[in-house]
């Protein structure tokens, strides 16, 4: 079922009207790059930006200091866009070379895209309010300002606050290799934090009295490697080691922890998976005589997509088309290319179940497919999608095989050629909206189509009740 707009010159036009502010929106954030909950001045550029075009807003939504609600529009349905800002810790990069190059080395950097990402959304969003002020028409439009994505799950915290409890549809986008419509559920997953206890002693002349956490750390990563082979096979566990305990191994360790990533397609089977992790970290601890505490920091749930409005945003695309790309544009997205492997290459191809073509840009919408895939990440929009019928886009920013989380996206994020499918990605997104404001069909469909897959369950957030968000005493480190 598609049930698109037919006013898409006007909102395309609306849209085209204050690009030029929006690219500089996109810029001014690439230049601040600003991690999971610290995303203090890409907030602000965000909030100028919406006192700029008239909306009305909120801030500290869900206790997040850099979390905030525009709201343009009386009575009618509330169409909700969703946006991001934050960036990722060591992909420093100058912008506009096909040189790895940081701008200050360890430093942070747009790695994900979300500094297009977030402008573009603001945009779709103030074309969509342009629009109902010039016809009169009834209709609310909200732009959400949402930090922290990368680990951080501000979403989830926002739909566990209630901050979505009246939207009617939500629409987002992600920077991508290609242009079309995201058709792909992502996994849940829950971020923890494993800490031990022990006792401290002199390694050789007194070992017996010491109580290694360290030791315990290592038996759980074994116990956990032993457990990868009896869980289902679409699910991921990760870790990183936060604290070894000290740097003198001549000092039994008396503290570490270790942070873990745990995954699955979806949530009941995480919360499953989760019991079985933390039943291998009590047997470490009671191996090594530790005492072993966990905190759960984040988590989101699986994508619920919603085939109304993934048709109704194909229609739209293909009705807009591909950027009209120069040769400049191809001609930087070759030499991003040429520092690229042919698995890189190969994989993004293969990713959309393509034959791979030796071109440097998209030049085509992805096709149209029923079939729901799974993809290997994760992203705190599920949590939206479990409350509120979801779509989302993908925007042509980026030469075909480049890997997100990489320098070459960082590179490419100020480019023109980034900027095209940004405007593009904006277009799609405000259309979407434009259509679900005017269809009550469409809204109703939607509706359905989300109950039908969520098959009777109702939405627990899996973020236990009374965790908050973690945004002083993590330091923004969630990454």
């Amino acid at each position: 079922m598609s049930m698109s707009s037919s006013n898409h010159p006007e909102i395309f036009d609306a849209v085209d009207r204050k690009r030029e502010v929006f690219k500089e929106l996109a810029d001014r954030v690439w230049a601040t790059p600003e991690t999971c909950y610290m995303e203090v001045e890409s907030a602000a550029a965000h909030r100028e930006m919406l006192e700029t075009q008239g909306f009305t807003i909120t801030q500290n939504v869900a206790g997040i200091p850099t979390a905030l609600i525009g709201e343009a529009g009386e009575g009618g349905p509330v169409i909700a866009f969703l946006g991001e800002y934050d960036a990722l810790a060591g992909l420093s990069q100058k912008a506009g070379t096909a040189d790895h190059d940081p701008l200050t080395p360890a430093a942070n950097g747009h790695g994900c895209g979300h500094n297009l990402l977030g402008s573009a959304s603001l945009l779709a969003a103030t074309a969509l309010k342009d629009w109902l002020e010039e016809t009169g028409t009834p209709g609310r439009v909200r732009y959400y300002g949402c930090p922290a994505e990368e680990g951080g799950a501000a979403k989830a915290f926002m739909v566990r606050a209630g901050a979505f409890e009246d939207v009617d549809v939500a629409i987002c986008w992600h920077p991508s290799n290609f242009a079309g419509v995201q058709r792909e559920t992502s996994l849940a997953n829950c971020r923890i934090d494993f800490t031990f206890s022990g006792r401290a002693s002199h390694a050789s002349a007194s070992p017996e009295l010491g109580r290694s956490a360290l030791d315990a750390v290592e038996l759980m990563n074994v116990g956990v490697n032993y457990l990868r082979e009896h869980m289902q096979q679409d699910c991921r566990i990760h870790y990183a080691l936060l604290d070894a305990g000290g740097i003198s191994p001549n000092v039994v360790q008396a503290h570490a922890k270790v942070r873990y990533v745990v995954r699955a397609p979806e949530l009941a089977g995480l919360f499953s998976l989760i019991e079985r992790v933390k039943k291998v970290a009590e047997g470490a601890a009671l191996m090594t005589e530790t005492k072993m505490e966990n905190i759960v920091l984040s988590g989101v749930s699986n994508l619920i997509v919603n085939t109304p409005l993934m048709d109704t945003m194909q229609d739209i695309w293909e009705s807009l088309g591909a950027p009209d790309f120069d040769d400049k544009d191809h001609a930087f997205a070759q030499a991003i290319r040429d520092t690229l492997t042919a698995e890189d290459i190969a994989a993004s191809w293969a990713q959309e179940r393509l034959e791979e073509r030796d071109i440097p840009l998209a030049d085509f919408i992805l096709p149209r497919h029923n079939e729901v895939r799974q993809m290997g990440g994760s992203t705190d929009v599920s949590d939206v999608s479990w409350v509120v019928p979801t779509v989302q886009a993908y925007g042509p920013t980026l030469a075909i095989g480049t890997q997100l989380h990489t320098w070459q996206v960082v590179s490419q994020g100020k480019s023109p050629l980034a900027h095209k499918g940004m405007i593009s990605a904006a277009k799609a997104m405000a259309a979407t909206g434009l259509a679900a404001l005017q269809s009550e069909q469409l809204r109703e469909a939607a509706w359905a189509d989300l109950k039908r897959r969520l098959k009777g369950q109702t939405y627990r957030s899996p973020i236990p009740a009374g965790t908050e968000p973690p945004i002083v005493a993590m330091g923004g480190r969630l990454n």
